[in-house]
C-alpha cells in the first residue's frame, strides 16, 4: 500500500489518516504535520480507491485561498479537472446552497448579503429609530453582540438579557432581524444560522443535502463555533462519513467564537471515530519542538501528543532580557543583521512577534533608523492607526493653524455635533474671502464680524477655543501635559469605545495612546519642541519609500502569524500581563490557557532559529516600571536555552511554592500596580524606585534586607553586576528592586 501513487513520501500516521475507513474520522495534526497534504490525498483517495463521485464530496476550510490551494491540489494529483467537488469556507458553502432553498424560510429568489458595513448602519438607523441614545449604545458593540448571538444559534425570541445594555441589544436584535427579511436581506451570520435552520426545519431538503454528499471534511476544526459545528452534524448524517482535522493546542481564536472543545465533542457525538495523530512535524528542529511540548503541556482538555522531527536537534533557543523596549528592538535589530551576514536567510525569512499591535512601534522605529525593510501583517504601521493619526493630527493643527487636512479630520473627531451643513457654511465663508485657516479661526476667536450664522459660530466655537489654550501650551517640556490636555478635554477615551468594534479593540487601541504619551514624555525628558517631534515623525512615515519587493522582515501578532512559518523567528515582550495578557489573567484558568497556546503558535512558527525576549521595564503612560517575567518561561527546559537568566528559577520557585493549580489567576512575581494617563511622572515614581548612581550595599543570597516601600525580606537572588535584587519579601511576595533601595538587616 505503502507504494500507491498518493502515498508515496508520507509517513506511517499520515497513510492511516488518508486511508481511514469511511466512517467519522478525527484527525490531530501537529503544527507542521503536513495537515494540508493529508486532507488534499484523502479526498484524492476517496475519489480514486473508495469511487466516491468528486460531486457528493464537500470539504470545508476557513479562508478563499485555502479553499482554492486545496481545489488545485487535489485536480494536479487526480490530472483531472473536478468541477463538481464543493470546496469552500462555511460562509460561500452555505451562500450557494441558500440561492436555492432561501425560499423556504420566506425570502425571495434576489436576496442579497449585507456585509458588516451595512450591517452597521442599518443597526445605526435602527437604534435612532427607537429612541436609543447611541452613545450609550453604540451601534457597532450592539452588531458585536448581534453576531455573537448568531454563532451560538440564538434567536430575537431566546435573547437573554442579563444587564440593561442586553435588553436594548435584545430589541434592536429583534428589530435587525425583522428590517432584514423586508429588505430581502442577510448578513454574514444569517448564512451559516439560516443554512442550520433550513436543515432543521424541511425535512426534504435536509434529506436532500445528506443524499448529496457522501463524504464531508472539515479544516482548522479547532476553529469552529456552534453554528458551523451543527451544520457539520446536520450534512454529514446519517452516514456519518464525516473527516476533520485540527489542534485544540492551536485554537487561538476564541474571541471569534470559536470554540476548541467542539473537537471533544466530536468523539462524543461520532462513537468510536478513528483517531489519528499526526506528531512528525517538518517544519522545526527538535529543540524548538520540546520547548513547544514544555509551553503547551500545562493545559487541560488536550491531547498529549509526542512531537518528533528528522531535521535534527538544532542549535539552542535564544532568551534574552533587555532594559526596555527599546534595548529589545536593538537586540531584534542586532539578530537580523548576524542573521544577514551569517546565513542565506533573506529578510522575508524572519518574522518578529508580539502580544499586542502597540508593541510595534519600537519595532518599526529601530528598522527604520536602520533603513532595513519590513513590513506589519498585523494592520497598518503604527503611525497609520486611526487614533494616532488623529492625535497627530491635533498636533499637527496646533503646530500649524493652517493646515487643513488636520481641521477636517479633527473638528468633528470626536463627534461636537457640527454636521454637514455648518462645516460647509464655514468652508463656502472662508473660500469666499480668500481667508487664511487660521485667519478664519481668529475671527471667530476674537469675535469679529462675520458672515456665519450665530448656531454656526455657537457650534465651532467651542473647538476654536480649545484650540487657542492648546497652542499656549505647546511649549518645550509640556508635550506630555498637551496630550493629557488634548484626550481628557475632547473626551477621546470614550471616544475609542463607542468607535471600537469590541472590547479588545477598544484596549488595543487604547494601549496605543499609552505608547504615544510615553513617545511624547521622552520627547519632553530630551527637551524636543513641538516642531521638533513633529518633523521626526513626518520622517517615520515616510518608509513607504522603501522599495516595494516581498523581501522584508515580518512584524505581527500572535493571532496574524498562525499558518506561517520562518527559518528565524522573534518572539517578545514575554511579561507578565503581556503574554498572558491583563485581561486573560483576570478571566482565569480558560483565558491563560489560551494565551499559552498563543505563545505555543508562535514557537512553532520557527524553524530553525527562535529568539525569546522580554524588557525588565517599560514606559506604558509615560513612566518606567520594572515588569515581571512570563509564568510561560518557567515551563523551558533550562537545558535547551542559551542564556537563561536567574530569573526563571525564582518563577520555577514561586510556582512550586504557591501553585496548587497548573497556572495561578496572577503570578505573585514582579506584581505591578494599575496606573492611569493621569497618574504622571510623580504618581509611577512613588510606586517603583529611580534608578540613581549605583550605591551598592552589602548584600549576600540567604541574607535579610529593608526596602523602604515593601519592608523586610529575604534576598534570594543578586544579578551579575550587582544592581538588581530579587526578594521575598514578608508580606508583598517575590519582587525585583534596585540594589541601592535596600538595607541590609544582617550580616
Amino acid at each position: 500500500m505503502s507504494k500507491h501513487p498518493l502515498l508515496a513520501g508520507l509517513n506511517p500516521q499520515q497513510i492511516a489518516a488518508i486511508t481511514a475507513d469511511l466512517g467519522p474520522a478525527l484527525v490531530l495534526a501537529g503544527p507542521g504535520s503536513g495537515k494540508t497534504s493529508v486532507l488534499t490525498r484523502r479526498i484524492a483517495w476517496l475519489i480514486q480507491e473508495h469511487h466516491v463521485p468528486h460531486h457528493r464530496i464537500m470539504a470545508v476550510t476557513f479562508t478563499n485561498k485555502a479553499a482554492g490551494e486545496m481545489r488545485s491540489r487535489v485536480e494536479k494529483l487526480l490530472d483531472s479537472k473536478l468541477r463538481g467537488l464543493q470546496i469552500g469556507t462555511f460562509h460561500s458553502t452555505c451562500a450557494r446552497f441558500l440561492r436555492r432553498d432561501a425560499q423556504i424560510l420566506g425570502y425571495r429568489d434576489n436576496w442579497v448579503i449585507y456585509d458588516s458595513d451595512d450591517s452597521q448602519r442599518l443597526i445605526k438607523a435602527i437604534v435612532a429609530d427607537l429612541g436609543f441614545d447611541s452613545k450609550e449604545n453604540p451601534p457597532r458593540r450592539i452588531n458585536n453582540r448581534i453576531s455573537a448571538a448568531k454563532n451560538e444559534m440564538i434567536l430575537p425570541e431566546g435573547y437573554q438579557a442579563l444587564s440593561r445594555f442586553d435588553e436594548r441589544v435584545a430589541r434592536v436584535y429583534a428589530a435587525y432581524q425583522h428590517e432584514l427579511k423586508i429588505s430581502n436581506a442577510m448578513d454574514f451570520g444569517d448564512l451559516l444560522l439560516n443554512m442550520a435552520l433550513l436543515l432543521k426545519k424541511s425535512d426534504e431538503r435536509r434529506k436532500d443535502y445528506q443524499d448529496r454528499f457522501l463524504a464531508v471534511l472539515v479544516d482548522e476544526f479547532q476553529d469552529t463555533n456552534t453554528v458551523q459545528y451543527q451544520l457539520v452534524k446536520l450534512l454529514s448524517a446519517p452516514q456519518q462519513f464525516v473527516f476533520v482535522v485540527g489542534d485544540e493546542d492551536q485554537a487561538i481564536y476564541r474571541f471569534r467564537g470559536a470554540d476548541y472543545r467542539n473537537l471533544l465533542r466530536f468523539r462524543k457525538d461520532y462513537p468510536e471515530p478513528a483517531v489519528v495523530l499526526l506528531e512528525q512535524n517538518y517544519r522545526s528542529t527538535q529543540t524548538i519542538l520540546d520547548v513547544a511540548s514544555a509551553v503547551i503541556n500545562n493545559n487541560r482538555s488536550r491531547t498529549p501528543k509526542n512531537l518528533h522531527t528528522s531535521r535534527g536537534k538544532g542549535e539552542p533557543i535564544a532568551l534574552h532580557e533587555a532594559a526596555d523596549e527599546q534595548y529589545e528592538a536593538d537586540f531584534v535589530l542586532e539578530q537580523v543583521r548576524q542573521l544577514r551576514e551569517s546565513t542565506d536567510i533573506a529578510y522575508s525569512d524572519i518574522a518578529v512577534i508580539y502580544r499586542t499591535n502597540a508593541q510595534s512601534r519600537a519595532f518599526e522605529e529601530a528598522f527604520i533608523r536602520a533603513r532595513l525593510p519590513h513590513v506589519l501583517l498585523s494592520g497598518f504601521g503604527f503611525y497609520q492607526r486611526r487614533e494616532i493619526k488623529d492625535l497627530l493630527a491635533y498636533l499637527r493643527l496646533i503646530y500649524n493653524p493652517d493646515d487643513r487636512v488636520s481641521f477636517e479630520r479633527v473638528i468633528n473627531t470626536p463627534a461636537r455635533g457640527i454636521g454637514k451643513k455648518s462645516l460647509g457654511a464655514f468652508s463656502d465663508w472662508v473660500a469666499s474671502e480668500d481667508l487664511a485657516l487660521s485667519d478664519a479661526l481668529d475671527k471667530l476667536y476674537f469675535d469679529e464680524a462675520t458672515p456665519l450664522s450665530t448656531a454656526v459660530k455657537g457650534k465651532i466655537l467651542p473647538f476654536v477655543n480649545l484650540l487657542a489654550t492648546w497652542t499656549e501650551m505647546a511649549q518645550p517640556g509640556g508635550l506630555g501635559d498637551l496630550f493629557q490636555h488634548i484626550v481628557s478635554q475632547t473626551r477621546y477615551d470614550l471616544h475609542l469605545e463607542k468607535t471600537s468594534q469590541h472590547e479588545d479593540e477598544a484596549l488595543d487601541r487604547a494601549q496605543n495612546l499609552s505608547e504615544f504619551y510615553g513617545m511624547l514624555m521622552k520627547a519632553d525628558d530630551s527637551g524636543q519642541t513641538l516642531h521638533d517631534f513633529l518633523d521626526e515623525r513626518t520622517l517615520y512615515t515616510s518608509a513607504d519609500s522603501l522599495e516595494e519587493d516581498d523581501d522584508k522582515v515580518r512584524l505581527s501578532t500572535f493571532h496574524s502569524i498562525k499558518g506561517l512559518e520562518f527559518p528565524a523567528v522573534f518572539i517578545t515582550g514575554l511579561e507578565q500581563d503581556n503574554l498572558p495578557h491583563r485581561n486573560a489573567i483576570a478571566e482565569g484558568k480558560e483565558g491563560i490557557e489560551e494565551e499559552c497556546r498563543l505563545f505555543y503558535v508562535g514557537i512553532t512558527r520557527a524553524e530553525d532559529h527562535l529568539f525569546l525576549s522580554y524588557a525588565m521595564q517599560r514606559r506604558p503612560f509615560g513612566g518606567s516600571s520594572i515588569n515581571g517575567t512570563s509564568q510561560f518561561l518557567a515551563d523551558l527546559p533550562t537545558h535547551l536555552l542559551d542564556g537563561s537568566p536567574l530569573t526563571l528559577a525564582y518563577l520555577r520557585q514561586a510556582r512550586a511554592v504557591a501553585a496548587p493549580t497548573h497556572w495561578e489567576p496572577r503570578h505573585p512575581i514582579f506584581e505591578r500596580k494599575p496606573k492611569s494617563i493621569a497618574s504622571g511622572n510623580q504618581a509611577i515614581r512613588s510606586q517603583f524606585a529611580t534608578f540613581k548612581a549605583p550605591q551598592k550595599p552589602t548584600l549576600r543570597v540567604g541574607s535579610r534586607a529593608s526596602h523602604k516601600q515593601f519592608g523586610g525580606g529575604l534576598v534570594i537572588g543578586i544579578d551579575p553586576d550587582g544592581d538588581i535584587v530579587s526578594m521575598s519579601f514578608d508580606e508583598h511576595q517575590l519582587k525585583k528592586v534596585f540594589a541601592e533601595d535596600l538595607t541590609p538587616l544582617d550580616g
